[in-house]
């Protein structure tokens, strides 16, 4: 229930609270009064978009609060799931700045517009004269349906059902279409697989040819050299490694004599068993290293076909053509078991679409099983607003394929005549009975969907008279049970309410302010008779507004 709402800084209002109590409450006022303005503060802190424009003072920020009583709507999952403290009283509000940016907090925990939407949605239903057009619309009548009957389960089991069905179906149909590209390249990736497959290739493989390649085309200068050191380590008139051991045999006689001279004999020594151990290498190496044409030519074919391969398939190295095999392998596997995965899928697209028959019939018997309700309830309705005979009936063109909300295709029909045919509603009602067919439809979903508060802007526009009067009493009686809030410009159902506010301009020297103030008895009395009557409030006009108080 909305306990109040705190408008600051908001198009002409300057700063106002309204408290708010359970029952019906009536908010009346001239036409440019101001009540728009306080509805569309409402708006803004139960999430709608803002702008600059609506800030009074463009110096300040604009602050817009309202106070809810939500102890008793379950709503502590939802405020754990956005991380948010949970209060039997929430308090919401918005902040527009003069950068034109707002903000937005419940219980003072910054939250994003659509948690605010989702929670203001659990909370309070603001009807507006443009929302009569909704009767008309199969959506918002599947909706009333699906309210009425309480059908949550069986609406998120079909949910369910229905997403599993579509998933296999687009997984069936990408696959499909998948498996006919593929199949129009199949020659092509068959014979880049066996070029790949002949080609036998080996990680490591390019680095080792090159390298050999490069050996092969410079063996003459390779053998120039290992002759060279081989000469000089072991065949020349002083070879190093005969000179080398001599140093360290005359060595050996003083290092005992000299200070760390056995450090350097060790030293000596180990130079001359690597220096031997190298020279020993080139002689072998010298021996190994033979210029091998044959060799040479097979080494560059291989390489060039490498190389090919890598040019062929915008690749540098043989592992990528390694994968690039790997995946080819993997596309023919693929379509070579295409028809066992068909055949896996129809199989499970069939057990699905078996468990969405079944749940489609629980969700139309839940839903068919509240039309008659829906219908007596309406007309019962309609008949206290001045319509006896009015004729309200619920249809169901079961569509032929099944969609989100099921095969259910839910029409409202009416008609205001006996002998008239029962039609669409927007069709063959007049503003007037469209109005009252909607106020029909809103009592029936707030006592069904339990929501704290229902606002109701001018919905009582084309009645008057006795018409005006039982929609009054209908607004009343829906106070039992939920808030109900009327703005209106109609006496009789002004005095039906449990409070009274009234909206009114006042003309300073530098600005116009709207203001809202709850009335008195007297004042209450004042307002309503001057609703009759006009400017010039008449004794009559003060017996007529005495009248429906007291009624």
């Amino acid at each position: 229930m909305l306990r109040y709402l705190s408008i600051k800084n908001y198009a002409l209002i300057d700063e106002a609270r309204i408290e708010f109590g359970p029952g019906f409450t009536v908010i009346t006022g001239e036409t440019g009064a101001g009540k728009s303005i306080m509805l569309g503060a409402l708006g803004l802190v139960l999430g709608q978009r803002s702008d600059v424009s609506v800030i009074g003072d463009k110096e300040n920020k604009c602050v817009i609060e309202a106070v809810f009583d939500i102890s008793n709507y379950g709503l502590q999952s939802l405020f754990r799931d956005e991380d948010v403290d949970f209060d039997e009283e929430a308090l919401l509000r918005r902040e527009v700045l003069p950068s034109g940016k707002s903000r937005a907090f419940v219980n003072d925990t910054p939250v994003n517009l659509n948690f605010l939407k989702l929670l203001s949605d659990r909370l309070i239903d603001v009807h507006s004269q443009h929302q009569n057009l909704l009767l008309g619309d199969n959506n918002f009548q599947l909706n009333v349906v699906d309210t009425v009957a309480s059908n949550l389960s069986e609406r998120e089991n079909y949910t369910e059902a229905y997403n599993t069905y579509k998933r296999l179906t687009k997984e069936k149909k990408k696959l499909e279409e998948m498996n006919a590209r593929q199949r129009e390249d199949k020659d092509y990736w068959e014979f880049q697989f066996k070029q790949l497959d002949d080609a036998n290739l080996r990680e490591g493989e390019q680095a080792e040819l090159e390298q050999e390649l490069e050996q092969l085309t410079h063996v003459e200068e390779i053998k120039t050299a290992l002759s060279h050191a081989s000469q000089y380590l072991y065949e020349s008139e002083k070879p190093m490694v005969q000179e080398l051991f001599h140093l360290v045999e005359e060595f050996r006689k003083v290092a005992s004599f000299l200070q760390g001279g056995v450090d350097l004999l060790n030293r000596l020594e180990s130079s001359y068993i690597e220096l031997k151990d190298i020279a020993e290498e080139i002689t072998d190496r010298g021996t190994d290293v033979e210029f091998d044409p044959a060799r040479q030519e097979v080494v560059r074919e291989r390489l060039d076909l490498i190389y090919s391969l890598q040019q062929k398939h915008h690749v540098d190295s043989v592992e990528a053509l390694i994968e690039i095999k790997a995946d080819l392998a993997d596309r023919l596997e693929k379509l070579a078991s295409f028809d066992e995965e068909l055949a896996r899928l129809d199989k499970q697209i069939g057990e699905a679409l078996s468990e969405l028959e079944k749940r489609s019939k629980v969700l139309t018997k839940s839903r068919e099983g509240v039309f008659r309700q829906i219908e007596q309830t309406v007309q019962s309705q309609l008949r206290e607003l001045g319509m006896p005979n009015a004729r309200f009936a619920v249809s169901n063109n079961r569509m032929k394929e099944y969609g989100p909300d099921g095969l259910d295709n839910v029409s409202f029909l009416f008609s205001a005549n006996k002998s008239g045919e029962l039609t669409d509603i927007p069709k063959v009602a007049s503003g007037g009975e469209i109005s009252r067919v909607m106020l029909c439809v809103k009592s029936l979903l707030s006592s069904a969907k339990g929501l704290p508060t229902i606002i109701f802007d001018e919905i009582d526009s084309g009645v008057s008279g006795e018409i005006a009067d039982r929609m009054g009493r209908i607004m009343q009686e829906m106070g039992r049970n939920i808030q109900v809030i009327s703005i209106t410009h109609l006496p009789q159902i002004a005095g039906k309410g449990n409070y009274h506010f009234k909206v009114f301009k006042t003309e300073t020297d530098h600005q116009t302010i709207s203001s809202v103030k709850l009335l008195s008895k007297e004042e209450r009395l004042a307002e309503i008779a001057g609703m009759l009557s006009g400017a010039s409030v008449t004794d009559a006009a003060l017996e007529n507004a005495r009248a429906l108080l007291e009624n």
